[in-house]
């Protein structure tokens, strides 16, 4: 497929430059508006803004339960179905493109910026509570039953079906930015189906949404951030856990991502993911170390394999019972990925041109999924194991109160090190937020800027800047509530435009060379 036409437009021939923005009109200016509206609509109207987030998230997830599923399951399919055909041998920026990247500061990249400070706050309290509540119709009373599942459970949620969301959205774009030789914007995604209709209203509104979502999926993200790291310093160090502390923990860490944000993708973003996967990797080392080892590494294929088994009735929403499960985790968590994907795949997109279809998609699909199962069983299992075998309930107890937040340090206090171990985790919350914010800055920021990879650092800022504020404002006004609605009601629209998107990669990937 020859290269598109009409690119001059996205790349900047309209824009607007004033006070150091670089204005791709209009979705610059919707966009940053209607955010500004949202933002003092709900500090000024807080009380009545909680209960609309409290009405909206059991009208989202109980309505819309069956969409968000079984959109998950056809990408999943259609990623499976890419690894199979010819397809797989296309690579993106042509048959003789190289990787900008090594395999390790991609995979660092990929990883920071997809799951790592989601991982933090549910690595423990996720599996806990499956095997509290589990799912499927299972016995809590049932110890060995529910201990089966409750890690396959968890690794369900971040397993394949997040990543297929990922990946076809990192497809779709890096496909149009390197082998149609279009601007890295979300609506280039669409060109093999809209052809030049993507420069219209319909192309903005599409860069519109992807910014809304990217947005408040990061916010909700940086929420969550933010309330592990108030309760790891109450837990460790007394620090009253307020609202005025994650706020303020809110403000200082986007302060940090700034920096970053302004280094740009090579000094910042790139060396801090390499930082952070490494400690990460040692603390994961640590537990498992430190750990029932033997059991810990039993349980982690054994996991694998009841994840596999029971994918299936996990992912059917149809003849349920389970709606604690199936509405307060699967549903939300499907939102969540859906309004993460154009933050996740554009970025990955951005730094996976020279790879093969086949080696995207398939370490997408493989290599994050083993990470999070190792992770979810070394630090699930591990409370898990506590609890069951020594009678060890401090992570237990946390869970039950609802405290998922202190999961985690709950956990570490039994271990050797604990203090230590447990700053190491306060780090890795910050360092994660911070890797999520600056890169979701450098997508926003190319979005606005009409798929411009060299625009305006104050641009950056000005995002960066932003990520944090609506994070602030959800926290003020709805608490985790509000973080987990504006990701449900930014991820339904995103969900059907992936179903679209698949449609999309298929049309282009027909016209491309086979390397």
């Amino acid at each position: 497929m020859a290269m598109a036409a009409h690119t001059d437009y996205e790349l900047g021939r309209d824009n607007l430059q004033f006070f150091g923005l670089d204005v791709h009109n209009p979705v610059f200016i919707v966009s940053s508006l209607t955010i500004v509206a949202f933002v003092a609509g709900v500090l000024a109207f807080r009380d009545a803004a909680a209960g609309v987030f409290d009405a909206l998230y059991a009208w989202l997830t109980s309505t819309f339960d069956w969409v968000f599923m079984g959109v998950g399951n056809v990408l999943v399919l259609f990623c499976l179905v890419l690894l199979v055909t010819p397809f797989g041998r296309v690579r993106l920026g042509g048959p003789d493109a190289k990787p900008d990247y090594s395999m390790w500061s991609w995979f660092a990249m990929l990883f920071a910026a997809g799951m790592g400070i989601g991982l933090m706050f549910f690595g423990v309290a996720e599996p806990v509570d499956h095997f509290l509540n589990p799912p499927l119709g299972v016995d809590p009373a049932d110890t060995a039953a529910a201990h089966r599942l409750a890690t396959a459970s968890a690794i369900f949620h971040w397993g394949v079906h997040p990543w297929a969301m990922f990946a076809v959205v990192a497809l779709a774009l890096a496909f149009a930015a390197y082998n149609l030789g279009l601007p890295l914007t979300l609506r280039s995604a669409f060109y093999p189906i809209l052809g030049a209709r993507v420069w219209g209203r319909f192309g903005h509104a599409i860069d519109i949404l992807a910014v809304f979502a990217t947005l408040f999926g990061l916010a909700t993200s940086l929420g969550l951030g933010a309330e592990q790291t108030a309760a790891g310093l109450a837990h460790l160090f007394g620090v009253p856990d307020t609202g005025t502390t994650k706020v303020l923990l809110v403000a200082g860490i986007t302060g940090i991502a700034l920096t970053s944000v302004v280094a740009g993708l090579d000094r910042g973003v790139k060396r801090l993911s390499q930082a952070n996967l490494l400690l990460a990797l040692l603390l994961l080392a640590f537990v498992l170390a430190v750990g029932p080892t033997a059991d810990l590494f039993a349980g982690f294929v054994a996991s694998l394999g009841h994840y596999a088994a029971e994918i299936g009735p996990l992912s059917n929403p149809v003849g349920r019972d389970d709606f604690d499960f199936l509405h307060g985790w699967t549903t939300f968590f499907w939102a969540w990925w859906f309004s993460w994907a154009p933050f996740v795949g554009m970025f990955i997109a951005r730094v996976s041109r020279g790879r093969t279809v086949r080696a995207l998609v398939g370490c997408m699909l493989v290599v994050p999924v083993l990470v999070s199962a190792l992770w979810m069983n070394a630090f699930g299992a591990t409370a898990l194991s506590h609890y069951l075998d020594a009678g060890q309930t401090a992570a237990v107890e946390a869970v039950q109160a609802q405290q998922p937040e202190l999961a985690l340090f709950r956990m570490l206090e039994v271990l050797p090190l604990a203090g230590v171990t447990s700053v190491v985790g306060i780090v890795l919350v910050i360092v994660f937020f911070v890797t999520s914010s600056d890169s979701g800055s450098l997508v926003i920021d190319t979005i606005t800027a009409g798929g411009k990879l060299d625009a305006p650092v104050a641009q950056r800022v000005f995002w960066c800047a932003f990520e944090g504020i609506v994070a602030i404002t959800l926290l003020l006004g709805g608490g985790l509530v509000a973080l987990q609605t504006a990701a449900l009601a930014t991820g339904f629209p995103i969900a059907l435009l992936l179903v679209a998107m698949c449609g999309s990669i298929w049309k282009g990937l027909r016209g491309a060379r086979l390397a």
